[in-house]
């Protein structure tokens, strides 16, 4: 197997892990396709031994499972998973959620333990008391290693971490928010989706900082905003290539800015858009992972080439606008 460009770790993970986690939220993975273990193969093959997936993504669970089982892999990668559901529009997680789909996704995945199980979004009806409680349970029974939560703000998170270290329990120990170039100006999906990225969420990032809080960062590119497929300035074009969801949190002059920036760069350093996009992400003082869905062995690979070359803070100010 090929050897990553870097590898990360996060506390209380014995195995270094790569710097981008493969996220399984795609065709033909999340499809179950006939095409999963080949892609998988390409992806371990190429360096990234981590994997991001959920109860809710088709099956993905499943899929991966299968693959780790028949390629007897178990003790070379990183598992991580989620739960909570979103019924009518309202996030429902509770006790009740997790341990119902925590037993389903072990199952699935046909393992006996999770190496990262999150929250994937947060129940301001759930006190953090039971959040706590209920996975530092499931830690103890061996179900799961390190717990944490997807789209929670770091002012919850603190309030969750708080009570567990007065009452002697282990607290959330990463978070999975978007963070990018790209400033995700409206929730994608609904469901209290938070972000990292923008001036406006400056705060959160410095209690990142302070904390160091591994961040596992989702849709880092802006869900093919930064994908380099059209220009500054293309909005026809843009339309043309990004989804509903990438128009509704990405497509504003903001971003058609950024992307100015990062053309010229990507042009200085004789890169693509897409690497000095997640050479960005890289850049960051927190201490960052991405999560990265591409059936492209290039594309896979500049990603890891993007963590071991991370931009210099100047070159991040001037990506954000702080140079004017």
């Amino acid at each position: 197997m090929a050897q990553t460009l870097l590898t990360k770790t996060i506390p209380g993970l014995s195995m270094q892990l790569s710097p981008i986690f493969f996220g399984t939220a795609m065709d033909p993975v999340n499809q179950g396709g006939a095409g999963a273990p080949a892609l998988l193969d390409s992806v371990l093959e190429a360096g990234v031994n981590a994997f991001d997936c959920a109860r809710s993504y088709g099956l993905a669970e499943e899929t991966l499972g299968r693959w780790i089982l028949e390629r007897g892999v178990r003790d070379q990668v990183v598992i991580l998973s989620k739960c909570g559901d979103i019924r009518q529009g309202k996030v429902m997680v509770n006790r009740s959620v997790i341990r119902e789909q925590l037993a389903k996704s072990l199952d699935a995945l046909r393992v006996n333990c999770i190496d990262i199980y999150l929250l994937h979004r947060d129940d301001p009806n759930t006190p953090v008391e039971e959040f706590v409680e209920t996975l530092n349970e499931a830690r103890r029974e061996g179900m799961i290693r390190l717990f944490g939560v997807s789209n929670w703000t770091h002012r919850r998170i603190e309030e969750a971490n708080r009570y567990a270290a007065e009452k002697g329990l282990a607290g959330f120990a990463v978070s999975s928010p978007n963070f990018g170039l790209a400033c995700q100006l409206r929730d994608l999906w609904g469901g209290g989706c938070v972000t990292l990225s923008g001036p406006e969420n400056r705060e959160a990032r410095a209690w990142y900082t302070r904390n160091g809080m591994p961040v596992i960062a989702y849709s880092s590119l802006g869900r093919g905003f930064f994908s380099g497929r059209f220009r500054s300035g293309d909005w026809e074009g843009a339309r043309a290539v990004l989804d509903a969801y990438a128009q509704l949190g990405y497509l504003y002059p903001e971003n058609m800015d950024r992307l100015a920036r990062a053309e010229k760069l990507a042009e200085r350093d004789g890169c693509s858009v897409p690497e000095i996009a997640m050479r960005y992400v890289f850049g960051s003082d927190m201490n960052v992972f991405a999560v990265v869905s591409t059936s492209s062995r290039e594309r896979l690979q500049m990603n890891l080439r993007a963590a071991a070359n991370p931009l210099s803070a100047g070159d991040v100010a001037y990506l954000e606008g702080m140079d004017k």
